[in-house]
């Protein structure tokens, strides 16, 4: 039996003018994205995730990047590792817009823009990305949504 997730609240951000913000002014206005911010811009995304297509981000907190541990956070944003950090910033990434209120009851596997697929479960009103849970969705932007999650979640090796 399927089944719609009960829709949360939509949360849209707006600048002064009015206008949706795209996904990375909506994380740099947020209060819990600041290494989110950091690593998109170590990783040379800015310029896709501000362009015109339109994602679904799953992103993870400040506590969940601290989770990492420092030493694992500090590798990741180095330069000469910036591909790496490219690949799992694009494993949060799938094409399209998918609100919560387009899920139905049970498990599907989606492709990311890194290539690889994550596992998204709806089971009653929880909502989990391979082992990470969404904690708020449906943020509205410009070009997409952002569904906040409480881990950092790695592509397969």
């Amino acid at each position: 039996m399927e089944q719609k997730a009960s829709q949360p609240e939509t949360q849209i951000i707006a600048d002064h003018h009015g206008m949706k913000k795209n996904i990375v002014q909506t994380a740099v206005a947020a209060d819990d994205f600041e290494l989110l911010v950091a690593a998109v811009k170590a990783a040379g995304l800015v310029d896709v995730l501000s362009g015109e297509g339109k994602f679904t981000v799953f992103a993870p907190t400040d506590e969940a990047f601290a989770a990492l541990g420092e030493d694992t956070l500090k590798d990741l944003l180095k330069p000469e590792n910036k591909d790496k950090l490219a690949a799992v910033l694009k494993y949060h990434v799938v094409p399209g817009v998918v609100k919560s209120t387009d899920l139905q009851e049970g498990k599907v596997k989606v492709e990311t823009v890194e290539g690889s697929k994550v596992k998204i479960k709806l089971e009653g009103s929880e909502v989990t990305v391979n082992d990470a849970n969404v904690v708020k969705a449906d943020i509205m932007t410009s070009n997409g949504v952002i569904h906040v999650i409480d881990k950092v979640i790695l592509p397969p090796k």
